[in-house]
């Protein structure tokens, strides 16, 4: 039995990863643990992520106090923890799967680097649906090429920190690539007042942060008379849970290395 130690475990993520594992028979949790100063600190895991039994895996309040009771850490934290959390899995070579979104280029670097000594899952969406869209989105950019153009809108709740999101970004790069052309070059990401004409190369990115939003990806190729909408909308936090517990329980014993979701699903 896989044994799972779940990052952030007070957490909205946290909690449904917490129920996804206690609902799968090929994995269990081993330990859970948040930042020092959380309300969950010191409380039953179980208790406090919904379910009606308590299982005597009290929340502690760092990593390294557990990181010896598991075989794998789930982290959908924040991005600064993230990078914390992946240093301690290097310095003691035990397997991550992040789901965290907001990293920035030089932390995504660091993971990078760190990822030679550990094996890491690191994917910004987690959702069977979401990973088979970015194939979707690479056939339809390279069949339709610079003869459409490429819109992108994503909404999530109003508590989302990071904009764009990281599926945003990433379906972004996917479109881009399978055109020749690179998204940090191309990318537009606001558009207000007497801005001109639409460049053929460019490739919008909008956002929409509402309510309790858990999840929407439109990826828009608007051509001359015709318009062609591909959209995943997801409806509950679950299906991004139980993608982490399926990354957790692949990457258990695996080589060393930088892997996302394409690995997991074997989609690649």
């Amino acid at each position: 039995m896989i044994r799972a130690i779940v990052a952030g475990a007070g957490g909205r993520m946290g909690g449904r990863i917490i129920n996804m594992i206690d609902a799968d028979g090929g994995i269990e949790l081993a330990a859970a643990f948040e930042r020092k100063d959380a309300p969950a600190v010191g409380q039953d895991a179980a208790l406090i992520a919904g379910l009606n039994k308590a299982t005597g895996v009290i929340v502690a309040e760092n990593l390294e106090a557990v990181i010896g009771q598991g075989d794998v850490i789930i982290d959908f934290t924040f991005h600064e923890a993230t990078v914390n959390h992946a240093r301690t899995a290097a310095k003691f070579q035990r397997p991550m799967v992040i789901g965290t979104t907001g990293l920035s280029p030089d932390e995504m670097g660091e993971i990078k680097a760190l990822a030679r000594v550990f094996p890491c899952v690191l994917a910004p969406n987690m959702s069977v649906g979401v990973n088979l869209l970015y194939g979707l989105i690479e056939m339809a950019a390279r069949t339709l090429g610079d003869d459409y153009d490429i819109e992108i809108v994503e909404a999530h709740h109003r508590m989302k920190k990071d904009a764009p999101s990281g599926t945003a970004l990433q379906l972004g790069r996917v479109a881009a690539a399978a055109v020749g052309r690179d998204l940090t070059e191309v990318g537009v990401y606001a558009r207000h007042g007497m801005i001109g004409e639409r460049s053929r190369k460019e490739i919008g990115i909008q956002t929409v942060r509402a309510g309790d939003i858990v999840g929407e990806h439109t990826v828009l190729f608007g051509g001359v008379g015709e318009r062609i909408e591909i959209t995943h909308k997801a409806s509950s936090r679950d299906t991004f849970a139980k993608g982490a517990v399926r990354a957790a329980k692949w990457v258990a014993g695996k080589a060393p290395g930088l892997y996302d979701m394409q690995d997991v699903l074997g989609l690649k």
